[in-house]
């Protein structure tokens, strides 16, 4: 299954969250990107300097733009990002994180 092909779905709720098994599965397909707490999915990227950290973050924006899903952002140490994706309208895991994973995975 490609992803990164893929495009997020519009979701506003009524649909159950990833088990943590489907979840498991679709992390094999995103390599670098850990469950955290059941119900999202995170993963840490280290950078050269600020500036090359800023890029990054501007990328991975335009493509939670084009695909209308947003992760969570931290900048924290000058050169550090963590992004964090969830499904706010499950209260879980959906496809359309592990589309996002994949296409900022594409990114690196």
């Amino acid at each position: 299954m490609d992803l990164v092909k893929k495009h997020c779905v519009p979701c506003e709720g009524g649909v159950k969250p990833f088990s943590r098994k489907k979840a498991a599965e679709y992390l094999k397909i995103t390599p670098k990107w850990k469950l955290e707490g059941g119900i999202k999915i995170a993963r840490e990227f280290k950078f050269k300097d600020f500036d090359e950290a800023m890029r990054f973050i501007n990328k991975v924006a335009e493509i939670a733009k084009e695909e209308d899903h947003h992760p969570d952002m931290l900048l924290y140490s000058w050169n550090r990002v963590k992004l964090t994706v969830y499904t706010h309208a499950i209260g879980g895991l959906s496809e359309n994180d592990f589309i996002i994973a994949a296409k900022v995975n594409n990114l690196k």
